[in-house]
């Protein structure tokens, strides 16, 4: 018999093809089964809603237990869109409040997959958020006519004072990055902004919980599954106690009012910051509820940028209240005693060079060059040290000597407060001037004007107070920190870590006593406060672009010292003018709890006076 090939083939052909039926069946059953949850979805959505419970988030404190942030029921219209039956639209608008073209448009964007990653037919999903009490009451009355939606109770942030935002930050809705970035969110849940909201949301946020509720065969719900045995409960956020004195905060941020700068006011013996002023600021309220969206964009607009937190994020010239760390590097490094002189010509002239200072005696030592903040003293000290070849092998060697001082007393990096976006201020090396200047072509006399505060130099006032609190505590500080407690949680080791400086202990001793000769009878005299041993320093800083800036720093007492503080007020004039008496009402606001009867007088000129006039910013 002959064997039919062809025959052959076809049944090689035909098993191939059942074969391969069979494993696309395989395949497409695995796939509805593991990977693909609708069809699960699908058949839950059926039998159980389960619906978040959403916890309580963490309340804030201020260091004298004064509630700050608290939290208020909240109202979110959800719909689960397979559920949903023809109703009555326009009943439906007019009970929450919107329009019929709202309507449309809010279910159009749910649909969008490009805004709405996260949608599925199956699935509750937001319709409106944030519905006020009013509304609420209406649509509870008549919600049994519109099946598919239900009620969804959160919290939102109320604020018992109308200060500190720029240090408590407020809450928003996820966007499509963070639920990318965190499973915990979905749409429609809220986040940290800004802040101490921001900074500690995870402890802030707490534990979602769920309540499994069952259905009947019409979608009713008929009550709690199991007797609520499989419901998991919400687990509250966690409280936190903020360093931050609100009433020192408050008599801040009133006496920084008309004025464009900023306060930070630090315990030295912690590094908690006692008050963090950012000026112009806001009410923080005012991002709450339905207008958040609304009142944001204006504050965004707002050419004064009260979003903007100055205390941590502006990089100023930090002026001669950057003298004291001349002093101690040079002290350190064998470059001047305590009792060098140095002459002053009313500035610094060396050939056609001349920085400019004001009258006082000459020729000076240290201590008295920084009671009178004398310009020639500290850059013949910065001379003297980067053009030194007898100590250092090259200008460059020296003047990165000179930058490491710098950053041992906390400028050139971010020093690590519990806030975000701190900025970095900037500290130059020498390979930057060697990039500009070619290298081997430049020396002291090319950048003296750092020497001062000026140049490239740039520190934010954060780091200006951190700079008093070192001085105050003799040679070391703590990172400083916002957040003085947290609930059942150990604070990170990292702010209560001292941090010690290139500089030795004994060498402070003079610039404290430079700096309470300032009050006594220097720059800082205004600042005197009756019964307390205030030390400071004051700053001028040039602006290129208009009035210069005025600028203090300084602590108190002077031994066993409360209160480090750097006041920093842009287009103010001379550092006495605004930042020295700002400066000294806070720490006597502080120390003292009143401002003594014969200071009254410097109080109201400072509540009532106004520098933003002379920013050359133009209002809205």
């Amino acid at each position: 018999m002959i064997k039919d090939y062809n025959l052959e083939k076809r049944k090689f052909v035909i098993g191939g093809t059942i074969l391969i039926i069979g494993l696309i069946y395989l395949v497409r059953l695995f796939v509805l089964q593991v990977p693909d949850n609708d069809y699960k979805t699908f058949a839950d959505s059926n039998a159980f809603l389960k619906k978040i419970q959403y916890p309580s988030r963490g309340l804030i404190y201020d260091r004298n237990g004064k509630l700050l942030v608290y939290n208020q029921p909240a109202y979110d219209v959800m719909m689960i869109m397979r559920e949903v039956q023809p109703f009555d639209t326009l009943d439906f608008c007019r009970t929450i409040g919107i329009t019929r073209d709202q309507f449309d448009r809010r279910l159009q964007m749910m649909k969008d997959r490009r805004l709405n990653p996260g949608y599925s037919a199956y699935t509750p999903q937001t319709f409106i958020s944030q519905l006020s009490a009013e509304d609420y009451g209406r649509l509870q009355e008549k919600l049994y006519k519109f099946p598919g939606f239900f009620i969804q109770n959160r919290m939102l942030r109320q604020y018992a004072y109308p200060y500190g935002a720029n240090v408590l930050g407020n809450i928003r809705e996820a966007s499509p990055r963070d639920i990318e970035n965190d499973s915990y969110y979905i749409r429609g849940d809220y986040t940290g902004d800004l802040g101490v909201e921001k900074s500690y949301e995870k402890f802030l946020r707490g534990e979602k919980g769920v309540e499994i509720l069952l259905r009947d065969a019409h979608g009713r719900i008929k009550g709690r599954y199991e007797d609520g045995i499989f419901d998991i409960p919400p687990q509250s956020g966690k409280n936190l106690k903020l360093s931050i004195d609100i009433d020192l905060q408050e008599y801040g941020e009133r006496l920084m009012a008309n004025k464009i700068g900023a306060i930070v006011a630090i315990e030295p013996s912690t590094g908690e910051i006692l008050a963090l002023v950012s000026s112009p600021s806001y009410d923080p309220s005012t991002l709450v509820g339905r207008s958040r969206g609304k009142n944001y964009a204006a504050l965004n607009r707002n050419p004064y940028k009260p979003l903007y937190d100055r205390a941590i994020m502006a990089a100023y010239p930090p002026g001669s209240t950057f003298k004291p760390t001349q002093g101690l590097t040079f002290l350190q490094e064998g470059v001047i005693t305590p009792h060098t002189m140095y002459p002053c010509y009313h500035g610094f002239v060396s050939g056609r060079l001349r920085v400019g200072c004001h009258a006082h005696g000459s020729p000076l030592s240290l201590m008295p060059a920084i009671s009178t903040s004398c310009n020639a003293y500290f850059c013949y000290g910065l001379k003297s040290m980067v053009d030194s070849r007898s100590k250092y092998k090259s200008t460059a060697e020296a003047f990165d000597t000179w930058k490491d001082y710098m950053v041992s007393m906390g400028y050139g990096y971010r020093l690590g407060v519990d806030l975000p976006s701190e900025s970095r201020g900037f500290i130059p090396n020498s390979n930057y001037y060697s990039k500009i200047y070619g290298e081997k072509r430049w020396r002291a006399l090319t950048i003296i004007s750092i020497a001062i505060g000026q140049g490239e130099v740039l520190a934010t006032p954060l780091q200006i107070a951190n700079l008093a609190a070192t001085i105050a505590n003799r040679g070391y500080f703590y990172t400083p920190h916002v957040v003085k407690e947290i609930q059942d949680t150990v604070l990170s080791a990292d702010y209560r870590t001292k941090r010690y400086t290139k500089v030795s202990s004994d060498k402070y001793n003079y610039i404290v006593e430079g700096m309470r000769m300032a009050v006594l009878g220097g720059t800082c005299r205004v600042g005197a406060i009756p019964g307390i041993e205030l030390c400071g320093k004051t700053g001028t800083a040039q602006n290129p672009h208009g009035k210069d800036h005025s600028a203090f720093m300084g602590f108190a007492p002077k031994d066993n010292p409360k209160i480090a503080i750097a006041v920093y007020v842009e287009n103010a004039g001379f550092g006495a003018t605004y930042g020295v008496p700002i400066g000294s009402l806070m720490v006597e606001k502080y120390l003292k709890g009143a401002i003594s009867p014969e200071r009254q007088y410097l109080e109201e000129h400072m509540l009532n006076s106004n520098t933003v006039i002379y920013s050359g910013i133009k209002g809205n």
